[in-house]
């Protein structure tokens, strides 16, 4: 579904933060980012995503070169899903309000229709739903965040620290979430997480990046046992 062949991409003509970087995510698939900052993982979705264009190299969703196309363009033509890390609702908007926007391209009923199934999913949105999104926790925010970018029923879903802030009880739940996305929507997750040991708990693979480029790969079960991933990552060796 995914597949990013040798980008290399940055913000200034001059800098690269992405130094020929590779991956790939299959239909379904949970796939996390890992590593430390500064590293190029906001980055490398950014680029995804199509907020930045790479330099060189190419991205591919669904078998689609799809490199040179803006965000806009990716959401509503590519099966596209995007949460930021920060500033991912309308906070002077209701729930429902924000769930609306997330299905603008949809006729009334679709987007009624859409609601219906996505507070069935996160019953919290029900409970919120005439609520302003600003009176909502940070839980909630990321949950309505969440359900906001799957308005349109996207194939692919790019997910920026979803845990950012949030408390550990929080936190699970929202990891939690994210897991009955792929479970009832087929939905294949691309997220960037600092939280190494959540992130790999509901994950099928896991890139580790340093210094904009692929240092470690594998499945989940492999990495979290490697003691590389401790010495480039967690912050020592065992």
């Amino acid at each position: 579904m995914v597949q990013v062949d040798q980008v290399v991409a940055g913000y200034t003509r001059d800098v690269d933060i992405l130094n020929g970087i590779s991956l790939h995510a299959a239909s379904q698939e949970i796939v996390t980012l890992l590593g430390p900052n500064g590293c190029g993982k906001s980055t490398l979705l950014k680029t995804i995503a199509g907020y930045l264009r790479p330099r060189k190299g190419r991205v591919q969703l669904a078998g689609k070169d799809v490199s040179a196309l803006a965000v806009h363009q990716k959401i509503r033509h590519c099966s596209l899903g995007f949460v930021p890390q920060t500033e991912n609702i309308f906070t002077a908007l209701t729930v429902r309000e924000n769930l609306l926007i997330g299905g603008y391209y949809q006729s009334s009923a679709q987007r009624q229709q859409r609601i219906e199934q996505l507070c069935a999913l996160y019953p919290v949105l029900r409970r919120k739903i005439d609520a302003p999104a600003a009176s909502l926790s940070g839980g909630e925010r990321q949950i309505l965040a969440l359900g906001r970018a799957l308005m349109p029923r996207p194939e692919i879903l790019l997910l920026d620290e979803p845990s950012a802030g949030l408390s550990p009880k929080v936190l699970h739940e929202v990891f939690d979430a994210i897991v009955r996305v792929r479970e009832q929507e087929g939905v294949t997750i691309l997220m960037v997480e600092q939280n190494a040991m959540e992130a790999m708990r509901i994950s099928d693979r896991a890139y580790i990046l340093s210094l904009g480029t692929v240092a470690l790969t594998g499945s989940t079960q492999e990495l979290v046992t490697d003691p590389k991933v401790r010495e480039l990552y967690m912050g020592g060796r065992v």
